[in-house]
């Protein structure tokens, strides 16, 4: 398994969430992105994880909520890949996966983006 400590790996969480670009994270509400070292137990290749209500889902009924939570898994990421170049490439994936749940996209349209 690749080494990398977890300041390193949030650090490049830290990077990929800098290059979204301003005007989608100017349309982010209410979400926080946290680092984890492992997935839950039923799911241990799992990289990120979003919880919470997509801003496509909020309605009138949406105020005084925790915000949304999205959690990037450092262990897995760093299983499978073989570089550091790789899990560069992976975690900036990973986030975009999770922030385009944030904003409505389903998993079956993040795969015909490159997003799987």
């Amino acid at each position: 398994m690749l080494e990398m400590t977890r300041e390193e790996f949030e650090e490049l969480v830290a990077e990929a969430l800098d290059r979204i670009p301003p005007e989608l994270t100017r349309l982010m509400d209410n979400v926080a992105v946290f680092v984890e070292d492992e997935p839950p137990a039923g799911d241990p290749e799992l990289l990120g994880l979003y919880e919470g209500t997509p801003l496509t889902e909020r309605g009138e009924w949406y105020a005084g909520v925790l915000p949304d939570r999205i959690t990037i898994y450092r262990g897995p990421t760093l299983r499978m890949c073989a570089s550091r170049e790789d899990v560069v490439a992976e975690t900036e994936i990973t986030v975009v996966h999770e922030i385009a749940h944030h904003f409505g996209i389903d998993d079956e349209r993040l795969h015909a983006l490159g997003y799987g």
